[in-house]
């Protein structure tokens, strides 16, 4: 579970201060997918960064896990946010950001092996699962090509499996069809939709294509920084 709790972000704007995010309240829970959408400027990215961990707000809270586990992502040390974010917070980008080096196979343990999933005997379990995760993503056989060797939806794809690979809690993703065809889109955000509930992730998803709503869970809508409506979308 990942709830952002009456959280504020400000910028400075020269003398004065711009409100980014504007005493937002959300939660996502696990096994289902928050769709965050608005206009351009509206603040959805701003949501996704301080969820990630990324940017710290003025003030509320950011809970991630359940019970006895809660933890306060406002309240640690930039070391233990670090930490969350390679453990517990899986990231989809809206750019793929693949390093053009490696293989999809080597991104993916490159990112275990900055999780810590590599070492004290567990590399055999580290590639069993980077094996069992590019399948699960539809690119078995497409293992060891490199990102100029794959379409844009396979990349985008290689960037799930990579945000999946230490089997994170909360699973954040930023615009995943932006540079896709309406076709594209609709299987990478289907792909999203069943990942999340396999795995019993609680993803926030920020996107602008409402084409592709029935995939979400929930559509949460953001004008001027703050959540202007909150609906279940079509088919849940």
């Amino acid at each position: 579970m990942i709830e952002l709790r009456n959280v504020t972000l400000t910028f400075a704007d020269g003398e004065s201060r711009i409100t980014a995010v504007d005493d937002v309240t959300l939660r996502g829970e696990n096994g289902t997918v928050t769709g965050i959408t608005g206009p351009s400027g509206s603040g959805k990215s701003s949501i996704l960064a301080v969820a990630a961990t990324l940017i710290r707000p003025d003030s509320g809270a950011v809970l991630i896990g359940d019970g006895s586990e809660l933890i306060d992502a406002t309240r640690v040390s930039k070391p233990e946010a670090t930490a969350l974010r390679r453990e517990r917070i899986g990231i989809v980008f809206q750019q793929s950001n693949l390093l053009p080096a490696l293989t999809a196979r080597e991104q993916l343990q490159v990112m275990a092996h900055l999780g810590g999933r590599n070492g004290r005997g567990r590399v055999a379990k580290v590639d069993a699962r980077v094996d069992e995760l590019l399948d699960a993503v539809g690119l078995a056989t497409h293992a060891g090509k490199r990102p100029h060797q794959l379409s844009g939806g396979q990349r985008q794809r290689v960037a799930i499996a990579r945000g999946l690979v230490h089997d994170p809690e909360v699973l954040l993703v930023d615009e995943p069809t932006s540079a896709l065809d309406q076709e594209r889109g609709a299987e990478i955000m289907q792909l999203i939709a069943r990942l999340t509930r396999e795995r019993e992730t609680a993803t926030l998803l920020v996107t602008h294509d409402l084409v592709h709503r029935d995939a979400l869970d929930e559509l949460v809508t953001v004008v001027d920084g703050r959540i202007a409506s909150a609906v279940g979308a079509a088919g849940h």
